[in-house]
Order: structure tokens, then C-alpha cells, then sequence
């Protein structure tokens, strides 16, 4: 019993064979002793409509009917072919099995076990509460990696998978499940994939699985990231590697940690404990190398990188005053400014001294320190975002002609101590593109192959852009704000970003996608704090990522509404508490709210 289907190249999905018929998986083993449930749930046209459950024989629970009616039920939905049966079966989290077909390298080896190990346990989490059943399928999931030797995300890496499920020839017991990939992180994407195609069952209390599927896939953008603030308000680390999760869940690979601001530096060193002494919210908000190496490595093992981004020249604050007291100088200048407006967005100000040498001293172990807890070689983000020329002006201003001369020493400076500590400038040295952004062809023409601009404003100027390759982050869609405008200011704001807006822009249309990387979310903290930081940002952030993986050319329709609150239970099902998207009747009544 096949349903065979295609994504073309224009996104339309053709049925291409119907040999039957679509069925109910017959309920036989639901609880007698319960109370018999109100609806049951039948794909009519394309839809799960429900109607007055009569006979317990007869049951179809609404997770069932969601995955066998008419909607392909991956997020992000695959950009290649796909084939996927409406038949299921029932499964078991403890009959899936690892087998190991092929491994380029033992490290390789070593992450495709732990990922199943962790898919495992997503299977676990989905199945609690579950009853028994008698005729549960064996799974054999065989991983084959014939590519990559390493197994982190890098610019080069080839996130493509295919994905085959079928029964055992021979016998109605079991299931192969082969993926194939050039590297660990595209394996990972296909296991990501399979667990999808598992749901519970809720009538049946079970986990059941679809019998056969054919999936090719590979994303659109190469760079699909969600920033995350930690400066402004402190996360535990926890909840950063919930949203870890949820990114992993959705095929987002990239986890910026905007870890330092003006407002704090939670980062401890052990090259320069004084930043974080300094410049922590408290003793207790902070983030140790080991809390760091957790997150890293759990991002490692779902396919994401993590860059952490120590914001310069400007967005410092206490962190870099104690140079004075050790003999160094002054690291900073404006800071604890009266009239901070006339220097910064919002308090307290402060930015460093480009002309001493300790300052580029200091960044030179900061970039090591990176390095060795993040792993990521080939991008480095180095902040230069907001740069009060006015506070360079103040101290500088009776020797220089023209202050802006001062940004390019710095930004030279920098690059320098990076290439010298590390060897090379990296692949991709990332800058937040602003009015200065011009300068970069004229003044670091040397660098320029290694320089990419992350671009928040929409109205970017082209000329800055054109040849230099780009990540979108335009804030107007892709800021997942809470709506309510910036503390300091009154009955002003951008507007709530919702899915919707999210799912829609797509920048590439107007600019054409030659030099863009890819595309970012973003949460800045202010207004965000612990305990919300998932639920602000998902299942928002979702969107984000089918935007920049699949890149479909349809529009936030409410059949992608109804996919994407499938994916959100998913989620909520895996222990990410994603935010509703519309009320629980709609859940249920898809096709009234369509």
C-alpha cells in the first residue's frame, strides 16, 4: 500500500501511484477497560477530519492520521525525492539497532554510535507511557559514511543523506533502515529524518513507524544559524542545550553565542581570569571551559558548530577595566558615561583603546581560548558592531584627521594577532556589516577573500556587499523579539516577528544568493530571560530553518501552519517546550482552521 511522491525543482507534489487505498491501523489492542475516546480521526480528501468514535475496532488517533494522510511530515521538508508508504507498523525504542556499515575514520566511528545512542533516547522520551503490544517490528539501522574523515561541522562540509526504509524480505518482523552520507553531520540529518518518521500512537500506546520510505535530501544554504545572547541575561546551560536540541531537531547547524557585551563578560578564561571576575552579572553567572566543552560537544553530536563571538571593538563594558590596577594601561575607555546616549544604544558604554598594544596582547590568547573549547578552525566572529566614533574622537581626536582611521588600525590589528596566533586567517572572519563595512575594500584589501559581513539591517547598501560573502540576520523579519520595543524606549519597537513573517522573507530574491552564506536568527536577551529562552525562540526559529533548508517557494500557507504545529508536538514530545501556535481545538480540527 504506496504513496509515491516527488519534490520537484518548483515544489510541487505530484502523486505519482496508488495501488490502494488508504487504511486505519486496526486498534485491537486500545485498552477496553478505558473509556472509549470521543473522536476518531479518518483522512477524507486529503484530511484528518474527525468523527464520533463508535467501535473500538475502528480507531485512528489524530498523531496517526497527521502521518498517513496526504502532508509529508518532515521539517524541514527534504529537498530531493521522496517516497513514504501509508502503511505503519508498531516499533519499540530498545528493537532499534546500530549497524555499522561504514566509517572513514575510528573519531567518525565513535560519533555515529553516540548519535544513535542519542537517537535512542529521543525514541525513549517519545515512547513514555506506552503500553505493550505484541507484534512490535525489529529496526536495523545501518550507517554507511563514505566521504569527510572529520566529523564537525565545517564550510565544507556535505550535509546531503539518503534515507531508505523497507521490511525484510521474507519476513513481517523487520525493518532496514540505510543511511548514507559524505560526512558524520548529513548521517545525523538522516537519523534526525527517521526519527520523524516515528511517532506515538496515543490510542494504540505504542510507537509505530512507517513501513517503507525513499528519501534524497541536501539543504539549499550552507550556513543556517540561531544567535543566542547570553550577555544581556544569563542562561544555564541547560536550557542553552535544550535549544541545542530543538536546532538539531529542525537541521540548524549553526549555534552563535553572542557571550560577551558591554553588560557582562560570563565567560571565564583561564588565560585571563580577570574578564570574567570583572565582568560577570555575579559570581555565579558564569560559564566555566568545562560548561563550555559541554555545549560544544552536544552541539558537535547533532551536527552544529558553535562559534562564540567576543563582541569588538565597542559593546564592552567592566570587563576590560582593570588595566590600570595590573599595570596595563587603559584597556577601555567611556565607560559609566552620564549622557550615555551621545555613545552607546544602551548602558553602560565603553570601547577599547585601539592604540594599546596590550588590548591585542590579550586578544591573541582570547582567540587560542576559542579555539581549543570550540574546535571550529575555518569561521571566527569578531563582533564590530555599533563602533561610537564620538568616544575615539574624545580621546584621539587632536591627533587624527579622521577618526575612522583608528577602526581600521584596529580591525588590521586584530587580523594580524589572528593570523599570527592561529596560523591563517580563517575561511570565513565574520564582521556585523554597519556604515564603516565600506572601508574594508579600501583598507584591508588583503583580507578581503576571508571577510563576510553578518547583515541585520535590510536596507543594506549594495556597495558594501557586492563579492563579499554574506549571512542574513535582517531584523525586521529574522529577530525573534518580544514585540515590546526596547526597554529604554517609549510606545516604540519593532513589531513581533511572527512564524509567519519569518517563514516569508526570503533576501535572496532581490540580492541573488551568489554571496550569501546563509541566514541567522536572532535573540538578544534583554527582554528574554531563564526559563524562556526555548519558548521565545521556538518553534519561531523552526521556520527559520526550513526557510534556509528548503527554500520552498510557497508562502506561510496553513498547510504549512498544520506542519509545522506537527513538528512543534514533536518537539514538545522530546521535552522542548516550544510555544503553542494556535489554540488546542485547531490542533485538532486542522481543517476548520485551514
Amino acid at each position: 500500500m504506496w504513496q509515491m511522491s516527488q519534490i520537484l525543482p518548483d515544489n510541487i507534489i505530484l502523486i505519482f501511484i496508488v495501488l490502494a487505498s488508504k487504511t486505519h491501523i486496526c486498534q485491537t489492542s486500545y485498552n477496553s477497560r478505558n473509556t472509549l475516546p470521543l473522536w476518531n480521526w479518518e483522512c477524507i480528501n486529503d484530511k484528518c477530519l474527525p468523527l464520533k468514535a463508535t467501535h473500538v475496532s475502528k480507531l485512528q488517533s489524530l498523531e496517526t492520521c497527521n502521518m498517513l494522510c496526504s502532508s509529508i511530515q518532515i521539517w524541514p521538508q527534504p529537498t530531493g525525492s521522496v517516497s513514504l508508504s501509508t502503511t505503519a507498523v508498531p516499533a519499540r525504542s530498545d528493537m532499534f539497532q546500530l549497524q555499522m556499515i561504514q566509517a572513514p575514520t575510528k573519531i567518525v566511528h565513535e560519533h555515529l554510535q553516540e548519535a544513535f545512542a542519542h537517537f535512542r533516547e529521543d525514541l525513549q522520551r517519545i515512547e513514555h507511557g506506552s503500553r505493550g503490544f505484541e507484534e512490535w517490528r525489529s529496526v536495523s539501522v545501518r550507517l554507511m559514511v563514505n566521504g569527510s574523515e572529520d566529523p564537525r561541522m565545517t564550510l565544507d562540509t556535505d550535509e546531503s543523506y539518503s534515507l531508505s526504509l523497507r521490511p525484510v524480505e521474507g519476513t513481517a518482523v523487520a525493518l532496514i533502515a540505510d543511511i548514507a552520507a559524505h560526512s558524520f553531520c548529513g548521517a545525523r540529518h538522516g537519523l534526525e529524518t527517521l526519527l520523524q518518521l516515528v511517532w506515538l500512537d496515543t490510542y494504540l500506546g505504542s510507537l509505530l513507524i512507517l513501513e517503507a520510505a525513499r528519501i534524497d535530501d541536501a539543504p539549499k544554504f550552507p550556513y543556517r544559524g540561531l544567535l543566542v545572547d547570553t550577555a544581556h541575561n544569563f542562561f544555564p546551560i541547560e536550557e542553552l542545550m535544550l535549544n541545542i536540541d530543538a536546532m538539531s531537531a529542525s537541521k540548524l547547524n549553526t549555534f552563535h553565542w553572542h557571550i560577551s557585551d558591554s553588560q557582562a563578560f560570563p565567560l571565564q578564561t583561564n588565560s585571563i581570569p580577570e574578564l570574567s571576575n570583572y565582568g560577570a552579572h555575579s559570581p555565579g553567572d558564569i560559564y566555566s571551559p568545562d560548561d563550555v566543552r559541554t555545549v560544544v560537544r552536544r552541539a558537535r553530536l547533532r551536527g552544529i558548530r558553535v562559534i562564540l563571538e567576543i563582541d569588538a571593538p565597542a559593546h564592552v563594558g567592566h570587563a576590560w577595566s582593570w588595566g590600570p590596577v595590573a599595570d596595563l594601561g587603559d584597556l577601555v575607555f567611556c565607560l559609566d558615561l552620564e549622557h550615555w546616549t551621545d555613545y552607546c544604544g544602551e548602558p553602560p558604554c565603553g570601547q577599547l583603546n585601539p592604540v594599546n598594544e596590550r588590548v591585542y596582547d590579550l586578544f591573541e590568547r582570547l582567540f587560542i581560548d576559542v579555539l581549543q573549547l570550540t574546535g571550529v578552525e575555518d569561521i571566527v566572529h569578531l563582533g564590530g558592531s555599533d563602533i561610537s566614533l564620538r568616544c575615539w574622537n574624545d580621546q584621539f581626536g587632536h591627533t587624527l584627521n579622521d577618526s575612522m582611521d583608528l577602526w581600521s588600525h584596529f580591525t588590521r590589528s586584530l587580523l594580524k594577532r589572528l593570523e599570527r596566533r592561529t596560523g591563517r586567517i580563517p575561511k570565513l572572519t565574520i564582521f556585523w556589516m554597519s556604515s564603516l563595512s565600506e572601508r574594508f575594500k579600501s583598507d584591508l584589501r588583503q583580507y578581503i577573500d576571508n571577510i563576510g559581513f553578518q547583515v541585520r539591517n535590510a536596507a543594506w547598501a549594495q556597495t558594501y556587499v557586492t563579492g563579499i560573502r554574506t549571512i542574513m540576520s535582517h531584523e525586521d523579519a529574522w529577530d525573534l523579539n518580544t514585540g515590546q520595543g526596547a526597554w529604554y524606549e517609549e510606545n516604540s519597537g519593532a513589531p513581533y516577528n511572527s512564524w509567519q513573517r519569518v517563514y516569508e522573507h526570503r533576501p535572496w530574491l532581490k540580492h541573488g544568493t551568489g554571496v550569501i552564506e546563509g541566514g541567522e536568527a536572532t535573540i538578544w536577551s534583554t527582554e528574554v530571560g531563564e526559563g524562556s529562552l526555548v519558548s521565545h525562540a521556538w518553534p519561531r526559529a523552526a521556520a527559520l530553518a526550513e526557510r534556509l533548508w528548503t527554500d520552498r517557494p510557497e508562502g506561510a500557507t496553513r498547510l504549512v501552519h498544520a506542519r509545522l504545529d506537527v513538528h512543534r508536538s514533536r518537539l514538545v514530545q522530546r521535552g522542548i517546550q516550544a510555544s503553542p501556535l494556535w489554540s488546542m481545538w485547531c490542533t485538532q480540527n486542522t481543517h476548520t482552521c485551514n
